[in-house]
């Protein structure tokens, strides 16, 4: 071996040997003290009621179930009160669209607690609801409230009208009242 190659070598097992030293001398010093943890006042806080897995489970179910009886291929989403996806199922020949299009109209009816139905109807008046991120005001979610307040909603895309969309969305939700 030339002396150069030694050289180097000798260099990188010092500058390995060095790493390790320095790595195990800082993985040994103490930790920071953590920051005294506070509860804050209630007034601080909002706590908000979300379905369980299973229940949301149950309601996108009931709504595929009354497309399928129906013979219509579609996808149902249900999202939490924040907006979250918690359950989608893409029946059986639903198109590639449908997914986006339930998740959107659940996510628009959560976040104005009313069926899309309704909310599409509102473009009139002010077209530019349409911009927001996210929404999509086209018959077809519903929904789902715990003392008026909504909780979650249901999204039903893929069958040939809105309207049908939102039956089966509607039979999602009412399976939850069961």
């Amino acid at each position: 071996m030339k002396i150069s190659a030694r050289v180097l070598a000798g260099s990188l097992a010092a500058a390995a040997l060095g790493a390790g030293v320095f790595g195990s001398v800082s993985a040994s010093a103490a930790p920071a003290p953590a920051a005294k943890a506070a509860d804050v006042r209630p007034s601080q806080t909002v706590r908000t009621t979300h379905l369980t897995i299973d229940a949301a489970a149950k309601g996108a179910q009931a709504a595929l179930d009354a497309a399928e009886k129906a013979g219509q291929h579609v996808t149902v989403a249900v999202v939490d009160r924040n907006g979250n996806t918690v359950v989608t199922l893409r029946g059986d020949g639903a198109g590639p669209q449908s997914y986006e299009s339930a998740e959107r109209k659940a996510y628009t009816a959560v976040s104005w607690n009313a069926p899309t139905s309704e909310l599409a109807k509102r473009l009139a008046q002010a077209p530019n609801l349409k911009d927001i991120p996210g929404t999509l005001f086209l018959a077809g979610a519903a929904p789902v409230t715990d003392g008026g307040a909504p909780i979650a909603a249901i999204g039903v895309a893929g069958a040939p009208s809105g309207d049908l969309d939102e039956q089966f969305a509607r039979a999602g939700v009412a399976a939850l009242g069961k």
